[in-house]
Parts: C-alpha cells; sequence; structure tokens
C-alpha cells in the first residue's frame, strides 16, 4: 500500500439499487478510494457484478467482508468446516476480483476460557491460510476486533493470531474496540498504543498494510449496541485519525457509519487537512 486509502462498507447509498457501476461512479465522484464488499449473507456475486468489480478494481481499492453465520469455535464441527469455507470462498472471489483483504468475526466464546477458544480458533485458521496456500492465494487474511465481551476478538486475541500465522493480519475495528471496553480506546494516546503494540509485536509491515473499520457507535454495558453517524456519537474520529497520521499509517480504513459515503468523506476530508 502507498498510502491510506478510505473506503465505503458496501455501495454508497446513494447508489440505490443501481448497481456495482453505478457504486464505482459515485466512489469516483465523491473521491473516495474504494469499497468493502459485503458478503454478509454468503458469498455471492453474479457474473455481470463481477466484471463490474473486476473492471473497478483497476482503479480503485477493495476488501471484503465475509459472511455474518462464522464461528470457528462452534460446538458442531460441521459448523466449523462451513465457518471455514465462508472464510476461504471469500477469499477466493476477493482475490478473484483484484482485492487487497478480507475480513470476518472469527467466533463466540460459548461459555469456553479463552486459552481454549484461542486454540480452537488456531486450528480452523491453520486450515484456511492452508487451503489457500495450495491455490497460491496470498490475500491477507484478518480476523476483526469485535464489538461484545461474548466475541472472541479483542486486541491480545488478534495479535497473538497474526504473529502465529504469516498470511493472517488483524482488521482493527476502533469502534468495537471502543464499544467493547465500555468507553476506553478513544483517545489520541490509546489509539497510538494501538498502532505501538502492532508495530512492536507483529512488525512494521503491518503498520504499511493495514485494515480497518470506523464508525460512530452505541454501546451499553454489555458493549456494542449499533453504528451511529460520527457526529451522533462519542467516538473520537478527529484523535483517531491524527494518530493514523502521526503512524504514517498505509492501508484502508473503511467506513461503517449508516451515512456511509458522507462519513467516508468526512474521515478522508480531514485527514488530507492534518
Amino acid at each position: 500500500m502507498d498510502k491510506l486509502h478510505f473506503l465505503t462498507a458496501g455501495q454508497p447509498l446513494s447508489t440505490d439499487g443501481a448497481g456495482y457501476e453505478r457504486a464505482f461512479q459515485i466512489l469516483e465522484e465523491l473521491k473516495l478510494d474504494g469499497m468493502e464488499l459485503e458478503f454478509v449473507h454468503g458469498v455471492r456475486i453474479s457474473e455481470k457484478s463481477k466484471k463490474q468489480v473486476l473492471n473497478a478494481s483497476k482503479n480503485f481499492v477493495l476488501t471484503a467482508h465475509a459472511p455474518f453465520y462464522i464461528n470457528l469455535n462452534a460446538k458442531e464441527p460441521e459448523k466449523i468446516e462451513s465457518s471455514i469455507k465462508y472464510i476461504t470462498d471469500t477469499a477466493e472471489i476477493t482475490n478473484e476480483l483484484g482485492g487487497y483483504s478480507i475480513t470476518y468475526h472469527a467466533a463466540y466464546y460459548m461459555g469456553k476460557d479463552k486459552d481454549t477458544v484461542y486454540e480452537a480458533v488456531k486450528s480452523a485458521t491453520q486450515k484456511i491460510t492452508e487451503s489457500l496456500e495450495k491455490t497460491g492465494n496470498k490475500i491477507w487474511v484478518r480476523p476483526e476486533t469485535t464489538g461484545k465481551g461474548t466475541q472472541w476478538g479483542d486486541l491480545d486475541e488478534v495479535i497473538k493470531l497474526s504473529r502465529d500465522f504469516e498470511q493472517v493480519l488483524p482488521c482493527i475495528d476502533f469502534s468495537h474496540l471502543h464499544a467493547r471496553s465500555i468507553g476506553l480506546f478513544n483517545t489520541y494516546d490509546e489509539f497510538c498504543m494501538i498502532f505501538e503494540r502492532i508495530g512492536k509485536e507483529i512488525g512494521d509491515y503491518a503498520l504499511e498494510n493495514f485494515h480497518a473499520h470506523a464508525a460512530g457507535i452505541e454501546y451499553g454495558d454489555k458493549g456494542e449496541r449499533k453504528h451511529l453517524i460520527f457526529e451522533e456519537s462519542d467516538m473520537n474520529y478527529k484523535d483517531l485519525l491524527k494518530a493514523f497520521k502521526a503512524f504514517n499509517i498505509k492501508g484502508v480504513l473503511v467506513c461503517e457509519s449508516p451515512n456511509i459515503e458522507g462519513d467516508a468523506q468526512l474521515l478522508k476530508e480531514y485527514y488530507e487537512s492534518l
């Protein structure tokens, strides 16, 4: 990555069902840098859409979010295998479309202790990376930091998994970290600490190939409730962007606000003003 790119989570709202060709036209008009493909309900895309996305990938940065049904710590072995397939299918199609990386919510604790769940996620990740290696697919595979304490994916866990696998790096969802901690991870120093840890514990290449999510967020005593637009939340996006700038982070920042293109523009314009 040559710089920090600003992406929308899915097609801009103003696309209004017109399809990918129009979606990328809107991104160009808004001077945004790309899109995270949302395979949240299944890894499906028509041949027509595939051609439009592949053509656009020459001028835009693409990432993808795998389906929400993933749980690499499920009680049933068949659910773990289907979760692995959701991730590998997302990686294969995103790589085919010229994408940069994929992300997913990896698992739930299901009442088990953290160490046990980590080993389950690690075992499944081994199968994922081995499957991709067989096809020569080198796309970045990224477990996301999650917004509730019932979900696997705190900062320590995604960093540790990234150290265990060469093809794995974190997707840092700053809003999820803020909600999960019930109000922490929201100051310039805390944002800098995240970047410092990733650079020190994984390596500088992780800061040069970054994948992050941001949005306003509503949370309660159990963590994340729902995404909000930035100006209606306490998410300190300005200090977050100052930290991105201070560490010269390169990669993608995906806006998951309910007003995805408006807030993606807000992020990009503020970042470029620094």
